[in-house]
Order: structure tokens, then sequence, then C-alpha cells
């Protein structure tokens, strides 16, 4: 379907169908591959291998920040100009963002590379856990050039319209990477350092598969000449910026939350706070996938001008995060001991026990954290990237530091409240922004309205 159509035309409860079921079967695959993951590398290697690789987890994040940051960066302004149908111009800005991509995996991959034992044992691992977890590093740095812009790619299919073949790519990518980590760990008994190679092999794979239509010239995308002047710098950097410091401040909070668990409960500790990472990678994703596939067509009628029909598509947007996420609020608390069980060795009655109680309270986290994803989601759809930075960083950095420390005479118990108290801050503070933003667009209407008609 042509994406003017679809975007601008469609009726919106088929539009939801259309673009919204594609992106969170995508998203929720993705998520399901990395909770398999972690639950191969639990079982079959044991938990220090488990340890390992949620101390790995925040620098490996941090190695697709720059692409995050460029693809999200990019994505916003394409589909602003393909709403004011300037194809050219969406074009060079696609063609630029490519380029920067590649650019940033070759350089952000050779620092976490070479200094990969240098930064896990900065957090205060001991020697057996550096080894594993810079092993398991090194792998996803070494292939960053070749991987990092699946997800830069993943935005520019669903802008152009291709929903259905994201969707493919993404479940793609998932089985490809659980087929080959069976493989690596079960049959051949490979080491962790396998586990990271199936994921990017299955990247690279799917780099291929999901460029080929760009690379064919049957989207309104195309690589161009790039003409990369400062304002199509500072456009992508700008509406970059929340995702990229979200995946930063999140990354840095993630290594300081890791050096508290290792002092207050070891490996043990850090075993169990991943556990609630696994689940959290499983159901902030669908609120991800379900909101940013939303963007393209929020983002389009902003172009247009089509202010009705931005408020109604996220009047929907609101109340169906709403519910999805509530509701994976309650099977958290109610299925927990299945939750722990996927991830941790039965005879790991400590890993267990800790898990369990910290799940009980993790899972009030999804009683309000779809308010400040949904908030930012929209903001960065509409080009308010002041607000949306305001959201993310205060979400991944600001306030879980204060809850932190804040919580420090609570010990372990204070580490697994952070996250349910941080979401219940951010979602006040998501409101009163919303709030402010639509005063300050009532202002700007009524100032329009007074001026003199020629």
């Amino acid at each position: 379907m042509n994406y003017r159509v679809l975007f601008g035309k469609t009726p919106l409860s088929r539009l939801f169908v259309i673009v919204t079921i594609p992106g969170i079967i995508g998203m929720v695959v993705s998520s399901l591959y990395q909770i398999i993951d972690g639950a191969f590398v639990g079982q079959i290697l044991g938990s220090d291998a488990f340890a390992a690789v949620n101390l790995a987890v925040p620098l490996v994040i941090l190695n697709f920040s720059l692409a995050d940051l460029i693809g999200v960066g990019s994505s916003v302004p394409i589909a602003i100009k393909l709403g004011q149908k300037d194809e050219k111009g969406a074009s060079n800005i696609f063609t630029s963002a490519c380029l920067m991509i590649i650019g940033a995996g070759i350089t952000l991959g050779a620092i976490i590379y070479f200094f990969a034992e240098d930064f896990v044992r900065m957090m205060g691992a001991d020697e057996e856990l550096v080894a594993m977890a810079s092993q398991y590093l090194r792998v996803y740095a070494a292939c960053s050039p070749f991987t990092t812009i699946i997800f830069a790619v993943d935005n520019y299919l669903r802008i152009c319209g291709k929903i259905r073949y994201s969707m493919i790519v993404n479940v793609l990518m998932s089985v490809i990477g659980i087929v080959l980590e069976y493989l690596f760990l079960s049959v051949f008994h490979f080491g962790i350092w396998s586990a990271a190679f199936a994921e990017c092999a299955g990247m690279f794979v799917c780099v291929i598969i999901a460029f080929m239509p760009f690379f064919l010239g049957k989207l309104q995308l195309r690589f161009t000449r790039p003409k990369m002047d400062g304002d199509v710098l500072f456009t992508i950097i700008k509406n970059g910026s929340p995702v990229f410091l979200d995946n930063i401040a999140g990354r840095v909070t993630s290594i300081i939350i890791n050096i508290f668990l290792l002092r207050l409960g070891g490996a043990t500790a850090v075993s169990a706070y991943g556990v609630l990472m696994y689940v959290d990678g499983l159901v902030q994703p669908a609120l991800y996938g379900f909101c940013d596939s939303l963007q393209p067509a929020v983002g389009y009628n902003y172009g247009a001008k089509n202010y009705d029909r931005v408020e109604a598509i996220e009047r929907r947007c609101f109340a169906a995060c709403g519910i999805l996420s509530v509701s994976m609020a309650a099977v958290m608390f109610f299925a927990r001991k299945y939750v722990v069980g996927t991830f941790v060795q039965a005879q790991d009655a400590a890993v267990i026990n800790m898990s369990l109680g910290a799940l009980s309270l993790f899972a009030c986290t999804y009683l309000s954290r779809w308010i400040s994803i949904a908030v930012q989601s929209y903001m960065s759809a509409i080009g308010k990237a002041g607000y949306a930075t305001i959201i993310s960083f205060s979400m991944a950095f600001v306030l879980p530091v204060i809850f932190i420390f804040a919580l420090k005479p609570l010990e372990l118990k204070g580490i697994w409240l952070n996250m349910p108290l941080v979401s219940l801050a951010a979602a006040f503070l998501s409101i009163g922004l919303l709030m402010n933003y639509q005063r300050e667009s009532a202002a700007d209407n009524v100032q329009l309205s007074e001026l003199p008609r020629q």
C-alpha cells in the first residue's frame, strides 16, 4: 500500500491493525529471542555465565547507541518530509544516515573491543566474570560495523509502508539466532562467545535482506549522492538525542546498579537482577514497538498538518498502551515462579528465592511505565526533541540514580524498588510536560488567529 494512502487516508481502526500488530509481533519475537538467549546461557552454561552476560549487556547496548541515535533521529525528519511531499530531501537524509551508522559502528566497536576487559573490571567483577563477559562483549564489538544498522533499517521500512516486510525481517533474525545458539551451546558445546555470535550472524543476514528493496529501487526512499550539511546533521542529532541519552544514561545506570549488586549480594544478586532485566526486555519492547509503529503515521500527518488525525491516533495509542502495560504487570506478579524458573537452574535455590522477591516488587513498574513511554514517543514523532529528551534522560539516569541513593538503607530491597518508583515519578513528569506543551500549542494558535488577514 502507498505510504500516503496508508498513513493519511486509511481509517484509524484499520491503520492500527495494519501498523501496530506487525510492529508488536516483530518486537515481541525479538524480545523472546533475548529471553531464550538468557535461558540457554543460564540453564546450559550456569549462573556465573548468566551473571557475566548481564554485566556485558549494558556495554552491548552502548555499542548500538550511536546507531540508534542516527536511525531514530533520521526517521522523524524523513517521515515529516514525506508528509510534505519532499521525497528528494527524505532520500538525502536516509542516505546520509546509513553512512553515518556504518562509521559509528566501526568507531565504537573498536573502542569496546580493545577496552572490553577494562570496562568490565571497573564494575568490580572478579577475574572469572571479567574473562567471560569480555569474551561475550568482543564478539558484538567486532561485528558492529555490519550489524548495528539493522535497527535503523527497520524504521526506514516502516516509513515506506513495508510493515509486514519489517516484521518478517525481525522474526527471521530471531529464528536464525535461536537455531544457531541452540546448535552452538547444546550440540557443539561452544563457550559463551557463541551466544553472542549467534545473534550477530542473524543480524548480518537480515541486514542484507532488509536493504534489498532499497538496493532494487522499489521504495520511496532511495540511495542518492549524499549532501551532508549542518542542518541535516543537527536535525538527526536533535531528534535522535532522546533515544541516545536513554541508551547511554540507562546503561550507565545499569553499571552503577551492577556495582551496588556485586557489593550487596555478589553474583547471586547480579543474576537475580538479570532475571528482572530479561522480563523487562519482553514487556518494554512490546510497548515501544506499539508506540514506534505509529510514529511514521504521526510524523507524516504532523508534516501534512492533519492535526486532528494526529490527536485521534494518539488517543488510541495511550489507551492501548495502558491496557497492555497493566495486563503485563499482572502476569509478572502471578506467574513469577514460572518466569524465574525459565532462567535459573533448579538447584540454584539462593538465586531463585532472591529473584522471586525481587520480581514481586518489580511487577509494579508497569502500572505506570506506559505513561512516560507513550508521551516520549509522541513528542519524538512530532519533532519535539526537547520534551522527549527530558523524559528519557530523567527516566534512564536522573531518577534511577536519585532513588539508588535515597533507598540505600534498604540495601537490596531498595534496588528492587528502584524501577517501580522511577516509573511513577516519570509518569508525573511526563503528564506535566504534555500539559505544558498543550498550553504552548493553544497559545500559539491564539496568536495566529489574531494576525490581521490580508
